[in-house]
């Protein structure tokens, strides 16, 4: 069946694309919630329009998000954890913490837009953050024992 997203979703797509997916996945999880509607030809005139409208709105967008991926580049953290004596994390570092530390560095970033795996070790690591669509910043960043 296809869909209209109404949001971001990861692993799918954006909002405003036209998605193919399962009948009971968009049926019972996807347009129930909010997150979808079914792409009937009156929706997808209805699309084409916002999007045209749109369109000048959505080129602003994009210049902030290079904007503050340009501002982070060169960016390196340091997160600090509570380990054991073998280097291993209590709990994990992860997408929360990540954001605060890029607040204390001066850049208010979302955590919903914060890729990263969960980390449980003392080292290097990368974070990947998804500004828009088009723009994908990764992130430098070290955990090291408090």
């Amino acid at each position: 069946m296809k869909i209209i997203l109404k949001e971001d979703i990861s692993g799918l797509g954006y909002k405003d694309d036209v998605v193919e997916v399962k009948n009971g996945y968009g049926r019972n999880y996807l347009i129930p919630t909010g997150k979808a509607v079914i792409a009937t030809e009156s929706a997808l005139k209805v699309l084409a329009e916002n999007q045209r409208q749109r369109a000048h709105k959505l080129e602003r967008i994009k210049a902030e998000a290079e904007a503050t991926a340009k501002a982070l580049e060169g960016l390196t953290l340091t997160i600090g954890a509570k380990t054991s004596s073998t280097g291993t994390i209590f709990g994990s570092v992860n997408a929360i913490q990540i954001a605060e530390a890029l607040e204390k560095a001066g850049h208010v970033i979302d955590r919903k837009i914060i890729d990263i795996e969960p980390v449980k070790e003392v080292g290097n690591y990368t974070a990947k953050l998804r500004l828009h669509r088009d723009v994908l910043v990764e992130i430098p960043f070290e955990v090291v024992a408090e």
